[in-house]
């Protein structure tokens, strides 16, 4: 569910970048743009027009086409208006025009008595029926937010977690210096879009691309190393924790294990990497990363060099060079 009310208005109001943009504008029924918006989907009410009423999906947005405006035209060339009445009788969040279509004056009437917002979109039917689920699956899709650092290195969104102090910042900064790209620094908002796939940004868009590095301050990631060091929102595909290193703990050496993490519903794979002086985790984290995408391809270098040691076994040759006098003293 969302965090707040969602409404008409406030879907009317959405600033959208070019390939979202909804291109919308009310054109009745204004004194219903408070309408709560509960359903991320959308109906065609072909059916509703004709009388047929059963699962009628009425808390959904209804999204009227050539097809539906060409009947509402018949009926209003027959003078019918009972269907209308009745359709206005479910409690319809809007009713949206694609193509600037114009529903006939009969429509918009009842539509104002009823206080029923009837929007309009310059867009054609199937590809605003794509954008506004997808602005909706986005609104609508479950959230929770985290302290950590989102970065992109090599393609892949790495989430990195762990107490404060123990470096995320720092790390992520060398990260950048190394071509790498920030998405955001401290409380992240995290997203999970179409039940499997997680999406991070910053809780706060404003300050998401500034990092406190202590000793020095806030920093403007975008204004120091231009707006090709920073991103927007990432995909997690893979979460870091840092921690501070442990001698009575047995760290993974092969990674013939994958570890994972669930959050919000999604699982997403996960390495515990310990910190102390003279570990350059930098570079580590981006072998996390590209190895990561190796495994993705569907290469597992932990699974190889076990196959490969298993093999080496099997030959005969593990025993000849254990048992071999020639390197005896």
């Amino acid at each position: 569910m969302v965090d707040k009310a969602f409404t008409v208005l406030d879907l009317l109001e959405l600033d959208l970048p070019g390939h979202d943009a909804l291109n919308l504008t009310c054109i009745a029924g204004r004194r219903g743009l408070p309408r709560l918006l509960s359903v991320p989907d959308i109906n065609r009410p072909g059916l509703a027009l004709t009388g047929f009423y059963e699962s009628f999906a009425y808390q959904r947005v209804q999204l009227f086409g050539h097809g539906e405006v060409a009947y509402l035209n018949k009926l209003h060339e027959s003078g019918s208006t009972a269907t209308l009445k009745a359709l206005f009788k479910y409690d319809i969040p809007c009713c949206v025009f694609s193509y600037s279509l114009k529903p006939p004056e009969e429509f918009l009437a009842i539509a104002e008595n009823m206080s029923c917002p009837i929007l309009q979109t310059s867009l054609e039917s199937t590809e605003f029926l794509s954008r506004l689920v997808r602005v909706l699956s986005n609104i609508f899709a479950p959230k929770k937010t985290m302290h950590g650092v989102l970065v992109e290195v090599s393609g892949m969104g790495i989430l990195l977690i762990g107490h404060s102090g123990v470096g995320k910042s720092e790390i992520a900064l060398t990260l950048i210096e190394r071509g790498n790209r920030l998405v955001a620094d401290d409380i992240i908002e995290l997203r999970c879009v179409n039940g499997n796939t997680l999406f991070g940004q910053g809780a706060n868009t404003l300050i998401s691309h500034h990092m406190e590095i202590r000793g020095l301050g806030i920093i403007n990631v975008a204004q120091l190393y231009g707006v090709g060091a920073v991103r927007n929102q990432k995909e997690v595909q893979l979460v870091v924790k840092l921690e501070d290193w442990d001698p009575n703990k047995t760290y993974d050496r092969l990674g013939t294990d994958q570890k994972y993490t669930d959050i919000l519903g999604v699982k997403i794979p996960f390495i515990e990497i310990p910190v102390r002086p003279g570990r350059n985790l930098p570079v580590i984290i981006e072998t996390a990363a590209m190895n990561e995408r190796l495994k993705r391809m569907g290469y597992n270098s932990a699974r190889d060099f076990n196959q490969n040691v298993l093999r080496w076994i099997e030959t005969g040759e593990a025993q000849t060079a254990y048992t071999s006098d020639e390197d005896s003293y």
